[in-house]
């Protein structure tokens, strides 16, 4: 059997009720929520299990929730009898790579959950003074893509965000850069889906959230990861503190590369993967990649006991 990696998910991945299972069923989980409803100062746990859902979908919110049902799931899972071990690699989409870091031993909890709250006030900040938005291009390639958003830049700004999978790409910018390519998208045989989005996120449209998200990196205390963390803008694992606070700082103004983020994890022999979060979006991506993949989602107690019962084999 080859080897197992953990990823994370990122935004979107939310829901009312995320999180409830293992609370209840989980001491350590249950721990995870009073520590990040202790250090946000505010009762996260009630949003993520009861919402309502508008008021879980705001991206200061939504990240940290995201976040720390992630982190929960986790340490479930090491409860229940997983180890850090038995991963040769970890990954997460945009904010599921701060999960991914966590896990991995690189930052301590309470502060990659300071990161990512302030990571998501300044990205709704960013959203608010240069407002844009994000479109899904389901068949398109990246010379597509490229092509399109060259077509439909104008005087805007237009740019690939995230490279998920074969057959979807996002782009994003200014609004009437973003409207002008959900126009054009079939003259290069692809279909636009606008995202629900509050912006251009991973494009130079966040390049205020990402220095004030620089400043808060270099009073964080990072480690070198126990287990390799691929990194988003160029699907390299992290190396040392520096190393880390520089690429997630670029995280925000560049392209998320999460298909050859799977890609480098597989060159190196992994073969399954377990998305701890919310949702099942990673493991829905992975199949789009390499039908051959095994991906499973670990987002409940009776997953984490599966996948706990023969982790070697899993």
């Amino acid at each position: 059997m080859g080897r197992i990696a953990a990823i994370f998910p990122g935004q979107g991945s939310q829901f009312v009720g995320m999180g409830r299972d293992v609370f209840d069923g989980s001491p350590g989980a249950r721990i995870v929520f009073e520590r990040a409803n202790q250090c946000l100062g505010m009762d996260l746990s009630r949003l993520c299990f009861e919402g309502p859902e508008e008021q879980l979908e705001p991206t200061d919110i939504q990240q940290p929730a995201i976040f720390v049902t992630s982190a929960a799931l986790w340490e479930a899972w090491l409860e229940a009898g997983g180890s850090r071990a038995s991963f040769s690699a970890m990954g997460g989409l945009s904010l599921g790579e701060y999960t991914a870091l966590y896990a991995a031993g690189a930052v301590e909890f309470e502060d990659a959950l300071r990161l990512v709250q302030r990571r998501g006030e300044l990205m709704q900040q960013a959203a608010q003074a240069r407002p844009g938005g994000m479109v899904s291009l389901v068949g398109a390639d990246e010379p597509s893509a490229k092509a399109l958003c060259d077509r439909a830049r104008g005087d805007g700004v237009l740019a690939p965000a995230n490279y998920n999978c074969p057959g979807q790409i996002v782009i994003a910018g200014t609004k009437d850069a973003c409207d002008r390519a959900a126009s054009l998208a079939e003259q290069l045989d692809c279909r636009a889906v606008p995202l629900p989005v509050a912006g251009a996120f991973h494009t130079p449209l966040m390049e205020s959230a990402a220095e004030g998200l620089s400043t808060m990196l270099q009073r964080t205390r990072f480690q070198t990861p126990a287990v390799p963390v691929v990194a988003n803008v160029d699907a390299r694992y992290h190396g040392g503190p520096e190393g880390i606070r520089e690429s997630l700082r670029r995280q925000l103004t560049q392209p998320v590369l999460w298909q050859r983020c799977v890609e480098r994890m597989t060159a190196d022999g992994v073969e399954r993967f377990l998305e701890m979060g919310p949702g099942r979006v990673l493991t829905g991506l992975m199949r789009k990649i390499d039908r051959k993949l095994n991906a499973v989602s670990v987002g409940t107690m009776d997953a984490i006991a599966s996948t706990t019962a023969a982790p070697s084999a899993a």
